[in-house]
């Protein structure tokens, strides 16, 4: 007997091919299986979505005119599946139904959802040579089974973390942990993910971070914890080979507990029982390519289909000491359970804000004198100091005081910043890379200057102010730099925290990438410099994203309350400003974040913003910003009388925040309302709109367009 076979392959949206590609089989394929298909000349991979006998399908599509497919589709059909991974267990309804809700609610075709959730390798073994890959792969975790080290016992529970984890037990409700930085939240999760794996010799745990620095320590951590257990990361920084690994060893079960990044949500775990969101207001979590899915509301979504379908409860655990304002309304409302932790571990006391009121310090202050000094007694009594600077490079311009050339990037509307440590010119856009000329390109001065700081000047600057003070053991101060620029290489950004746990750094000075997550134990100072630049910034998420940044870098400090107590410091938060009286810093100073929330909610209430109000970004690319423009226009004009469009906002079409980036120019339109399912129908029927429109002479010349749902900044 002949099957009929509908098949997910990677096309995307606008190529108008269909969710579906329909190829034929001498042998029923099981929904969700790997296999190899004919596109045009191509051999590609695709998923399974369903398998019917050939005469079952060819009576159900004559039952319709409507249902019967087209001519090219017919042709389709013609051709068989090339080959099947047969010894690989096939992808599970649930999985293939959070990839199909991805699909519909972020507005992308199904192909391209299925297999970018998939390993890159995968899509390239045949049958032979996946079987050879999982003798391997029981070979390798047999032996790390014998050797595998002696679980650590796991430390007495605070009051608070007992009382969480007993109320994580008894809901069904997706849970926000509210915990102060420093509170014990890990350990929380820890004890979750091991009642999880007690109660079922089968379970799977998924703990997500939002950020690849922060996995190494987690995992370690895990491993310390669990020993034989399998614990496997999956995040882009691995090889293809690990992430293939990985991902075979969580699909087939063999690995109980999966640490990742956003890319972990999709990772199939047939027996999933646990989701951990940590530092779930990140906006790392939002993809901002391909389908802009959020890992943490499909973590939600996931967790709820996950207990639908399969009668056992799987919970979902969302962690910040600054939770989301998306996530805190709906803790307000009772969709999820919140659990406080406002203590830290060992009674620790929180850092105090100390204001630094720029407007009383001598011009061009860099770091105000009592900054400074601060810094250099912390350091004589041999404790650590964390300097944040979100920018990178030495200066963000080079300018020219004469005739006012800058270091502006010719490929992007953008400076290209100023790296002294190699002497170069590089745009952080498009990666444009010069050598610093010797003298401005306009005029021929040779007084070219740095407009701004970057996290090197302030390591070369601080290693200045800093020379003349010794630590206890007699030794000069370290300073240390660490951000993307000093960590590109593998193993270092490990070997610099490794440096900073031993005590042999006085002062690490970085972007944020290291104000989240890690586990200091020696700060009992942080500055927050620039901080300024989010107070008055156009996104109205700024003051959110800027709170939760300084709360976040303040958490670093004071995080082992035995050392502040016998070194007798005080923990402190500097932070330099010139808008000492702007109301962030009153409920900064407090710690006060339901205050803060409190009135950053009310606001949106007010403009109807999330999360009382849905939006979708479309975004337009091409190579001249008015055919962009014009093409969001027709766009909607073209859009009356589609449904949902009456309850909706059209706003006109403007350039993004950076108009250009590698010669090519970006417009977007935003589209508001208060209905998520009148956003959603009208944006569904729109896509057809949109895809006829691409293909009218007048907008040949445009190179692409994309839907943006729950767009984080506008």
């Amino acid at each position: 007997m002949n099957f009929a076979v509908e098949v997910v392959v990677t096309t995307p949206s606008h190529a108008g091919l269909g969710a579906t590609l329909s190829y034929h089989s001498a042998v029923a394929l099981v929904p969700g299986s790997v296999v190899r298909v004919p596109l045009g000349r191509r051999e590609v991979p695709g998923v399974v979505w369903g398998c019917v006998p050939a005469v079952a399908e060819e009576e159900a599509s004559s039952a319709s005119k409507e249902d019967r497919p087209d001519p090219a589709s017919t042709s389709r059909a013609t051709k068989a599946v090339l080959g099947t991974l047969d010894n690989l267990p096939p992808l599970n309804d649930r999985w293939r139904q959070l990839v199909a809700f991805t699909a519909r609610y972020y507005q992308r075709s199904l192909g391209e959802v299925a297999l970018a959730a998939l390993p890159p390798q995968l899509r390239e073994l045949d049958a032979a040579q996946l079987q050879r890959k999982l003798k391997k792969l029981e070979r390798e975790a047999a032996t790390q089974r014998d050797h595998a080290p002696t679980p650590q016992p796991p430390p007495e529970l605070t009051t608070e973390q007992a009382a969480a984890l007993a109320a994580l037990e008894h809901t069904q409700r997706p849970v926000l942990l509210f915990g102060a930085t420093g509170s014990g939240k890990t350990e929380v999760y820890l004890r979750a993910v091991q009642h999880a794996l007690d109660a079922d010799p089968q379970a799977q745990a998924l703990v997500m971070v939002p950020e690849i620095n922060l996995t190494p320590q987690l995992e370690a951590r895990f491993n310390a914890r669990f020993g034989a257990l399998g614990v496997v990361s999956l995040h882009s920084g691995l090889t293809p080979a690990q992430r293939l690994n990985h991902w075979l060893l969580a699909h087939l079960g063999r690995a109980r507990i999966v640490l990742g990044t956003r890319m972990a949500v999709f990772a199939s775990l047939p027996h999933l029982r646990l989701i951990v969101v940590d530092e779930e207001h990140d906006p790392s979590y939002k993809s901002q390519e391909g389908a802009r899915y959020s890992a943490r509301d499909l973590a939600v979504y996931r967790g709820k289909l996950e207990s639908d379908q399969t009668g056992q409860h799987c919970r979902v655990v969302l962690g910040s000491a600054t939770p989301s304002l998306e996530s805190w309304h709906a803790a307000e409302q009772g969709r999820y359970l919140r659990l406080n932790m406002p203590e830290r571990m060992g009674g620790g006391a929180l850092p105090r804000l100390r204001l630094v009121d720029m407007n009383q310090q001598p011009k061009k202050t860099v770091l105000a004198p009592q900054l400074v000094n601060a810094m250099r007694q912390r350091i004589a009594r041999g404790e650590q100091v964390m300097v944040l600077l979100n920018r990178r490079g030495y200066a963000p311009v080079l300018t020219c005081h004469d005739c006012g050339w800058k270091s502006d990037c010719p490929h992007c509307s953008a400076h290209a910043v100023f790296h002294k440590i190699d002497r170069t010119l590089r745009c952080h856009h498009c990666g444009h890379t010069v050598r610093v000329p010797a003298a401005c390109p306009d005029c021929g001065n040779l007084d070219i200057a740095g407009l701004g700081r970057g996290t090197e000047q302030m390591e070369e600057h601080l290693a200045e102010l800093l020379a003349d003070v010794q630590r206890p053991d007699g030794g000069p101060v370290r300073v240390l730099r660490v951000d993307a620029d000093s960590t590109r290489h593998k193993g270092i950004l490990e070997q610099h925290l490794d440096d900073m746990h031993a005590g042999d750094v006085d002062v690490l000075v970085g972007t944020q990438m290291i104000a989240k997550g890690h586990d200091f134990r020696r700060i009992t100072l942080v500055a927050c410099l620039n901080a300024d630049s989010g107070l008055f910034a156009s996104d109205y998420r700024a003051p959110e994203r800027l709170f939760a940044l300084l709360m976040q870098a303040a958490g670093r400090a004071g995080r082992d309350a035995a050392f502040v107590s016998a070194q007798g410091s005080q923990v402190e938060l500097w932070v330099p400003t010139w808008h000492p009286d702007h109301p962030l810093f009153a409920a900064l100073v407090r710690h006060d974040y339901p205050a803060f929330a409190a009135q950053q909610l009310e606001e949106r209430a007010t403009a109807q913003m999330p999360p009382f109000g849905y939006q979708a970004l479309v975004r337009a690319e091409a190579h001249e910003q008015n055919l962009a423009q014009a093409f969001l226009t027709e766009a909607a004009s073209a859009s009356t009388g589609l449904p949902g469009r009456d309850a909706l906002m059209l706003y006109p079409a403007v350039p993004t925040t950076i108009q250009r980036v590698a010669n090519v120019e970006r417009a977007q339109m935003l589209v508001e309302g208060t209905s998520r399912p009148d956003l959603l129908r009208f944006l569904h029927h729109w896509q057809a709109v949109l895809h006829g429109l691409r293909r009218e002479p007048a907008f040949k010349r445009l190179l692409r367009w994309a839907i943006d749902v729950d767009p984080l900044s506008i």
